[in-house]
């Protein structure tokens, strides 16, 4: 689909459509929080045999914005002994990565006819910078700060532990989460996330889900459960577990405080469910060549739900871990599991996907032969 590059005063489509793209980005990110918190209800509610909301609007479709409301109107409670300027500081430093990781992730690409008639293809996004991959995860890692800070800030002992129990998780569930993501770039050539959605044209076949198979799908699947880990989500809630450390790190916040942690920790599930959209799944390129009539910005976010979805149906199917459980997990099976991925993708990458390449490492250069002639020979 090709659309006109429209004139608006000064300014034209091409001229707008990066701060258009973020606009859009950080209005799904913070739009969509009230409407996962209703989604993950009904979902929980289908899948316990339980009604669910059904009280606030029809099936209670109004229920986030009487909890918002709630929220907003409830006494903020300040204990007397935290550490006013980083207990309010957490909560910010929580939600501002995945806020900041929206600049750098593609929605679509768009063909746009100039005014001289040539049509140009443009990516919807913010920034499109060829190191997309670390820009996102670098913030993501980042991200636990706000945690261990609002723990610590309280100066309570089963907050400080569930922000120190926060920092172990994190740390343990990013290595696997990074090599799966490497494993990803070798497939694509590049960090730039717009390069990699581009270089899984051609079907569902060409995804990186189902490239190198097996290889593909087993760095897909760690990827999925790292990203489980890495958003403190059942069943990696250990954090915030309720029945051990009352509420974890968030214990002595409440009204729009506790909100904006609660923001964090959906917006953090948009933005690695994006990720793993962009990493594993094509982006918003179709699943067979016949069904691009369909808008990639549909395929995107369809995607998206489907994750989000998956979320919903482990936490409703899997008990929490035990911390040292948990932690085992991480270190004794994905890391090796990661790991060897990485490694048999990197001999794939070498000697099959490209075997008459030339290799990238100089010449090492001829030493000069030493004169063998004597001082006699010389003179």
């Amino acid at each position: 689909m090709t659309i006109p590059n429209v004139q608006i005063g000064p300014l034209d489509l091409v001229t707008v459509l990066p701060y258009l793209s973020l606009a859009i980005m950080f209005g799904i990110v913070l739009a969509v929080v009230p409407l996962l918190t209703w989604f993950e209800r009904v979902v929980l509610g289908l899948f316990h045999d339980r009604p669910g909301p059904n009280r606030v609007g029809p099936r209670g479709i109004l229920q986030p914005i009487a909890d918002g409301i709630k929220l907003f109107f409830k006494e903020d409670i300040l204990p007397t002994s935290v550490d006013r300027r980083i207990y309010y500081l957490a909560p910010v430093l929580a939600l501002m990565p995945p806020l900041a990781s929206c600049a750098v992730i593609p929605i679509t690409e768009l063909r746009i006819r100039m005014a001289d008639g040539t049509i140009r293809t443009l990516p919807m996004v913010a920034a499109d910078v060829n190191i997309g991959v670390l820009w996102v995860f670098g913030l993501a890692a980042l991200q636990v700060y706000g945690i261990v800070l609002g723990g610590w800030s309280s100066n309570n002992k089963y907050s400080l532990l569930g922000g120190l129990r926060s920092s172990a998780q994190s740390i343990s569930y990013e290595l696997a989460m990074s090599l799966t993501i490497v494993t990803a770039v070798l497939m694509a050539g590049s960090l730039s996330l717009v390069e990699i959605v581009q270089a899984q044209s051609g079907g569902i076949f060409s995804w990186n889900i189902l490239r190198w198979f097996p290889l593909g799908l087993i760095a897909a699947i760690v990827y999925g459960i790292s990203m489980v880990a890495e958003t403190n989500r059942a069943p990696f809630d250990l954090p915030e577990a309720e029945s051990e450390l009352v509420a974890g790190f968030q214990t002595e916040y409440s009204s729009m405080k506790f909100a904006v942690f609660f923001m964090s920790e959906y917006a953090s599930m948009v933005v690695v469910s994006a990720m793993a959209t962009v990493l594993w799944l094509g982006g918003w390129q179709a699943p067979a060549p016949g069904l691009t009539i369909i808008p990639g910005v549909v395929w995107f976010f369809g995607k998206i739900a489907l994750i989000i979805f998956t979320y919903v149906w482990v936490r409703a199917t899997l008990p929490r871990f035990r911390y040292d459980a948990l932690m085992r997990f991480g270190w004794k099976r994905l890391f090796p599991v990661a790991l060897a991925v990485l490694m048999l993708g990197a001999v794939v990458d070498a000697y099959y996907t490209s075997p008459t390449a030339k290799s990238a490492i100089p010449a090492k250069p001829e030493r000069p032969k030493p004169n063998m002639m004597g001082a006699e020979g010389a003179g």
